[in-house]
C-alpha cells in the first residue's frame, strides 16, 4: 500500500488526537484519562519556564482543562496512571505496568551507571533504603538520612538518591505523589490498584508486541525505528515484535511518499477530517514531535531542543513550541510564563518557509490568548525577535 505524505500526516495527527475539535470547556477527568490512554505515554520533564511539560499535551488536544485532573489520575486512589521509564520519565496508564516489568527486571543492565553502581557495590545499603520506604513511605529522597551526602550539581547524587532510583528503576518502589516536583516514593503494592499489582507478568516477547502495537495505534503510521523509539525498546526485541505483528495482520507494511525506509500502518488507523483552522501549540516533549527525524519526515520541520545550547548559538530560543495549524507545522514560538507580571511572554516567533504569515499570525495569536487564560495570565507580550514577531504582535494586541 502506498500513502501520500498528506495521507501519512492525516493518519499521524488523527492517532495523536489532534485532528478534530477540542472538547467542551468543562473537560472532565474521564476525558483526560481517555487521552492519556490513547497516547499511551506522556513525558515528564523538570523544565518549568512555561508550565511542566506533562500538562501541555492535554491542553493541546482538549483545550483549557483543569490540571488537577491529571494530578488526581496520577496521585490519588484509584490510580489511573503511574510513573516509570516509558519514553523517558513518563506518566503511563496503569494497565501498562505488567508490560514494563521486563524493563524492571533488566535494570541491572539498563539503568544509569551510577544507579547500577550503588546496587552492585552496596546491596545491604539498598536494602536499608527499601526498609525505610516500607516503614516511612511515602518519602522523598531528600528525607532519607542514610549514606554519603550528595555534592552540589544536578547529577551529583548521594548514595540515598542513587539507591532510591535503583529501587524505582527495578520496580521495587514507585512514585506515590510529588511535592512540588520532588517524587515521594512508596511500595507499589500500596500505590497501584490491586488488580494491576497482582496481574500476571507476560513473557517478554508478548510484552514487546503489545507495546509496539500501542505505539502503532498512537502514531498511526511509523517506521520500525519510530515504533521502537516510542517506548525506547531494544532493537532486536522491537524488530521481532514488528515482524510478529505483521504476520498476524496487526501491522500493515506501507510505503510513504518521500520516506526512504519501510513503514507500518496499524490496522485500525483511519484518518479523520482535519480541521484546517484548528491550532495547537505542542510541548517540545509532546509525543507528536519527540522523534525529531519523524517530525522532519512528516512536516518538513527540523526541530531541535535548544535548552542546552549556549544562548548565543540558539536559533529559535530556549523553550520553543512548534505550532500545528491544520495538518502542517507552520511556526515556532519561544515562550515563558512571567508569573510576577502575569504575562505570557513570546520571546521569539518564527514562521516556516511555506506558511502564510497573516493567516498563521492570526491563528497563533488566538492560541496564545487561549494558553494565557488557561495559565491564568492577564496578557500576551510579543518581543520583536523572529520573522513572525511583528505581525504576531499586532494580531495579539486585541486579545486576552
Amino acid at each position: 500500500m502506498k500513502l501520500s505524505l498528506a495521507e501519512a500526516r492525516a493518519l499521524a495527527i488523527t492517532a495523536q488526537g489532534l485532528a478534530g475539535p477540542r472538547e467542551a470547556p468543562k473537560t472532565d477527568r474521564r476525558a483526560v484519562r481517555a487521552l492519556v490512554e490513547k497516547l499511551g505515554v506522556v513525558q515528564i520533564d523538570s523544565v518549568n519556564v512555561l508550565v511542566r511539560s506533562h500538562y501541555l499535551p492535554a491542553f493541546s488536544r482538549l483545550g483549557a482543562y483543569d490540571r488537577a485532573h491529571l494530578d488526581a489520575l496520577a496521585h490519588r486512589a484509584p490510580r489511573a496512571l503511574f510513573e516509570y521509564w516509558g519514553h523517558e520519565a513518563s506518566l503511563l496508564p496503569v494497565a501498562l505496568h505488567p508490560l514494563l516489568r521486563w524493563r524492571m527486571d533488566r535494570a541491572a543492565h539498563h539503568a544509569w551507571k551510577h544507579v547500577r553502581k550503588v546496587a552492585h557495590e552496596q546491596p545491604d545499603f539498598v536494602k536499608q533504603v527499601l526498609a525505610l520506604v516500607r516503614d516511612k513511605g511515602p518519602i522523598a529522597a531528600s528525607e532519607i538520612d542514610l549514606g554519603a551526602r550528595s555534592r552540589k550539581g544536578w547529577w551529583e547524587w548521594g548514595d540515598a538518591k542513587s539507591a532510591i532510583e535503583w529501587l524505582f528503576w527495578s520496580g521495587q518502589v514507585t512514585s506515590a505523589a510529588r511535592r512540588g516536583f520532588e517524587r515521594l516514593y512508596d511500595l507499589p503494592e500500596r500505590v497501584l490498584p490491586a488488580a494491576v499489582f497482582n496481574a500476571p507478568t507476560p513473557g517478554e516477547a508478548e510484552a514487546h508486541e503489545l507495546l509496539v502495537e500501542q505505539s502503532a495505534r498512537a502514531m498511526g503510521v511509523a517506521t520500525e525505528v519510530d515504533l521502537r523509539d516510542y517506548y525506547r525498546l531494544p532493537v532486536a526485541d522491537a524488530r521481532a515484535a514488528v515482524k510478529a505483528l505483521v504476520e498476524r495482520g496487526v501491522l500493515e507494511p506501507v510505503t510513504v511518499e518521500g520516506w526512504t525506509k519501510p513503514a507500518y500502518r496499524h490496522r485500525s488507523a483511519k484518518p479523520a477530517k482535519i480541521d484546517r483552522a484548528r491550532g495547537a501549540l505542542l510541548s517540545p516533549f509532546d509525543s507528536m514531535i519527540w522523534a525529531r527525524d519523524r517530525t522532519e519526515r512528516l512536516f518538513d520541520m527540523k526541530f531541535r531542543l535548544e535548552i542546552y545550547t549556549p544562548e548565543h548559538k540558539r536559533i529559535h530560543g530556549y523553550y520553543v513550541l512548534p505550532f500545528l495549524l491544520g495538518d502542517r507545522l507552520v511556526a515556532r514560538v519561544d515562550l515563558k510564563a512571567d508569573r510576577k507580571a502575569s504575562t505570557l511572554r513570546v520571546n521569539a516567533a518564527h514562521a516556516e518557509a511555506h506558511a502564510s504569515h497573516p493567516k498563521v499570525a492570526a491563528a497563533l495569536a488566538e492560541e496564545l490568548s487561549r494558553m494565557a487564560r488557561w495559565l491564568e495570565l492577564d496578557k500576551v507580550a510579543v518581543e520583536r525577535r523572529g520573522d513572525l514577531a511583528q505581525r504576531l504582535g499586532r494580531s495579539s494586541r486585541s486579545l486576552v
